[in-house]
């Protein structure tokens, strides 16, 4: 079973995820934290196989936690969970290479995004960098989400 943690400065919204991913069987949660220094600290000592993690958060941000995080640890699988469609936030989880980028609104798309991120039905294990985005959150175009060589298909997530 796929293990995940989840990062969120609301309780609720880590609960929640949490009860979506192991009612449906498609994950174990390891962990979950409410700040990027936690994040940050929990992952060196109990890598989980996919992170969740939201962006905007007390003390470092998500991106900045993620930063960190895959700077130890490069094959960390890492998707950024966020309210915000913000084209800033979307071009430098790209940029850090993070393997998808998920809007909380779209609870259908977390199992998938899970699964993909890991590597299991929905994507295979993504090698080289992370995502591409098509249009940095302006518009999708036709097809996007659809995985194409290697990566998640999540819906909610921005790609070519």
């Amino acid at each position: 079973m796929i293990s995940v943690a989840i990062v969120d400065d609301d309780p609720i919204v880590c609960s929640s995820i949490g009860t979506i991913l192991t009612a449906t069987g498609t994950a174990q949660v390891l962990w979950s934290a409410h700040d990027g220094e936690a994040a940050v600290a929990n992952c060196r000592r109990h890598a989980p196989d996919v992170l969740l993690i939201d962006v905007q958060m007390p003390g470092i941000d998500g991106l900045e936690a993620a930063e960190r995080i895959l700077q130890d640890d490069p094959d960390a699988r890492i998707l950024i969970l966020t309210t915000f469609a913000d084209p800033d936030y979307i071009r430098r989880a790209i940029d850090l290479h993070t393997k998808g980028y998920l809007i909380k609104q779209d609870v259908a798309s977390v199992v998938p995004a899970v699964q993909g991120g890991h590597g299991g039905p929905g994507g295979a294990r993504r090698r080289g960098p992370g995502p591409t985005a098509a249009a940095c959150g302006a518009t999708r175009r036709r097809g996007a989400g659809r995985r194409r060589g290697g990566g998640p298909a999540v819906r909610g997530a921005y790609r070519p």
